[in-house]
C-alpha cells in the first residue's frame, strides 16, 4: 500500500543481477563457450546464453543445432570419455582462471 515502508526489493526492483542463479548460469555459459571455442564450435551453437526462470534458477539454454553439429559434439564427448578423462562433478567448470564477480560485488 501506499505510504507503507519497504524493503527495497519489491518485485518492481527485482534484477537478475541479485540472484545467485544468474551468475550461476552465466559463468557456466562461459565455461561451455570457451570450450565450444577451444573445439572450434563457436560457430555451431548460435543460441547459447544464460537464462533464469520464473523461479529465479539459473539455466543455460544450448538452442538448436543442426546434426553435424550434434555428431560432433557426441564423437567429442566420446573422446573425452574413451581417453580415460575422469572428472569429478564438483570440479567441472572450474578454472585457475575463474572468478565468481557475484561474491566480489558483495
Amino acid at each position: 500500500m501506499q505510504g507503507e515502508p519497504t524493503s527495497g526489493h519489491d518485485a518492481a526492483t527485482w534484477s537478475p543481477l541479485d540472484s545467485d542463479g544468474w551468475y550461476a548460469a552465466r559463468n557456466a555459459t562461459t565455461a561451455l563457450r570457451d570450450a565450444l571455442v577451444r573445439a572450434g564450435l563457436e560457430k555451431d551453437f548460435p543460441y547459447l546464453r544464460a537464462d533464469l526462470n520464473a523461479f529465479g534458477h539459473g539455466l543455460v539454454e544450448l538452442g538448436r543445432v543442426s546434426p553435424d553439429t550434434a555428431e560432433r559434439l557426441a564423437e567429442l564427448l566420446r573422446l573425452a570419455l574413451a581417453s580415460g578423462c575422469q572428472v569429478d562433478r564438483e570440479d567441472l567448470g572450474r578454472t585457475p582462471t575463474a572468478t565468481n564477480e557475484h561474491e566480489e560485488r558483495d
